[in-house]
């Protein structure tokens, strides 16, 4: 019963924050926008729109795939979540909104969420004349341990630094 009631609180929580912060950058808090923001909020594997549009199609049967994409985009213009898009062009979002960065599998594309070290350099140590840094995003890219134990990374040649390079697809470069 008490779990229950906690779930209901955070709940009630996130659409109020939602709420808020679609209302304050001119945008209406809908009924869509609230299952589709609840669905995401509720996932860390940073689904796709289409994805989204399958799971909350379950409970709002008559929403479309464009109102997905808007209200997504309407949720990180209002600064409510984050759009990862990955070398495939494909944008994936993020309800997590605090200061992180990624992982991603270069071979299945799963995203995962990492902590960023406190000993990160700063923002203004990447300050030069005629450029103001604003924001760092890192993206650690690998391979995942299930696409490492289906078949292992691929081969690697070194590149001009010395450094293994290959491309997404597996292929030495």
């Amino acid at each position: 019963m008490k779990r229950e009631g906690l779930m209901r609180t955070e709940e009630a929580r996130r659409q109020s924050r939602l709420d808020g912060a679609l209302r304050a950058s001119g945008a209406r808090p809908t009924r869509q926008r609230r299952a589709i923001y609840g669905a995401l909020a509720g996932r860390s594997d940073h689904p796709t729109a289409d994805a989204l549009h399958r799971t909350v199609r379950r409970r709002v049967p008559e929403l479309s795939l464009a109102t997905v994409y808007t209200s997504l985009e309407v949720m990180a213009a209002a600064g409510l979540v984050g759009r990862i898009v990955g070398p495939d062009g494909v944008a994936r979002y993020d309800a997590r909104i605090d200061v992180h960065d990624h992982r991603r599998c270069l071979r299945c594309g799963v995203i995962d969420d990492l902590e960023r070290p406190r000993e990160m350099r700063t923002l203004e140590s990447y300050d030069t004349p005629g450029f103001r840094a604003m924001d760092y995003h890192i993206e650690i890219v690998g391979y995942c341990a299930a696409c490492l134990a289906a078949g292992g990374a691929p081969p690697t040649t070194p590149g001009p630094d010395g450094t293994p390079r290959f491309n997404p697809e597996g292929e030495t470069i």
